[in-house]
C-alpha cells in the first residue's frame, strides 16, 4: 500500500544509526540503511516527537546533529516491524538552521554521528531497553534495531519480529547497562542464548575509552 507524504519540520533531538538485524538461532547479520532523526516538531501540522528515517547520502550531505532545525516530506512506515522510525521515504529535505549546541564531551554524545562503516567497525554491545529509553535515545552511539528472526533455516518463511537495543559507544560509559541476555527462538521450541562473550568478542579490538 502506497502512503502519501506529508510535511514535517522541527528541531533534531537525536541522531542514531538506522540498522536492521537478522537472526537465525546463533547466526546474525546487519543491514546498514542510514540514520534516524528524532524530531521535536510537527508532522502534518500535528505537534509531537517523531522519528524520521533518512538515507546515508542525506546524512553525509547535511551532517545533521542535535539542535538543528530541519524540514521535509515523508510517508508513514508501512511495515512497522521492519523500521524503528515512524516515517521514511523522505523528500524535500532541508537544513533550515544549523545548531550552535556545543558537542557533549560526556554521555549522551550529541555531535555529528560517524559514517555507518565506523559503526560496523566498532561493533556493539547489548543495551538494556530500559536504559536506552531513559538515558540513550539522544546519544549518537545508541541504536534501536528492528530484528527479523528466522525460526527454521529449512523453512525460512517461519519468522518472528522484535526490537533490540544496542550501544556502539565507549566501553567506559558510566550510563551503560547491558540488561539481561537475549534468547533467540529456533525450530521445534529450541532457543539459543546470546551470552556475554558475544559482546566481548565484537568489541575486543577497542580500548575502554574508544
Amino acid at each position: 500500500m502506497t502512503q502519501s507524504k506529508q510535511t514535517w519540520q522541527g528541531k533534531v533531538i537525536g541522531v542514531q544509526p538506522r540498522i536492521r538485524l537478522w537472526r537465525s538461532f546463533d547466526q546474525r547479520a546487519h543491514t546498514y540503511l542510514g540514520y534516524n532523526l528524532t524530531i521535536d516538531g510537527s508532522f502534518a501540522e500535528m505537534a509531537g516527537i517523531y522519528t524520521i528515517a533518512i538515507g546515508k547520502a542525506a546524512q553525509a550531505k547535511h551532517q545533521f546533529r542535535v539542535g538543528d532545525l530541519v524540514q521535509g516530506r515523508a510517508a508513514p512506515v508501512v511495515d512497522e516491524r521492519k523500521e524503528s522510525a515512524s516515517y521514511y521515504k523522505v523528500s524535500h529535505l532541508k537544513l533550515v538552521e544549523r545548531s550552535h549546541v556545543v558537542e557533549a564531551k560526556n554521555p549522551p554524545y550529541h555531535g555529528v554521528p560517524p559514517e555507518l562503516e565506523t559503526y560496523q567497525w566498532r561493533g556493539h554491545r547489548r543495551l538494556s531497553a530500559r536504559t536506552y529509553v531513559s538515558q540513550c535515545t539522544r546519544c549518537i552511539w545508541g541504536c534501536r534495531m528492528p530484528v527479523e528472526m528466522v525460526l527454521d533455516q529449512w523453512n525460512p518463511g517461519q519468522k518472528r519480529y522484535r526490537f533490540e537495543t544496542f550501544c556502539y559507544g565507549p566501553k567506559s560509559c558510566t550510563r551503560y547497562n547491558a540488561g539481561p541476555t537475549r534468547k533467540v527462538p529456533g525450530r521445534q521450541g529450541m532457543s539459543w542464548e546470546e551470552a556475554d562473550w558475544v559482546d566481548a568478542d565484537a568489541t575486543a579490538h577497542r580500548d575502554e575509552d574508544e
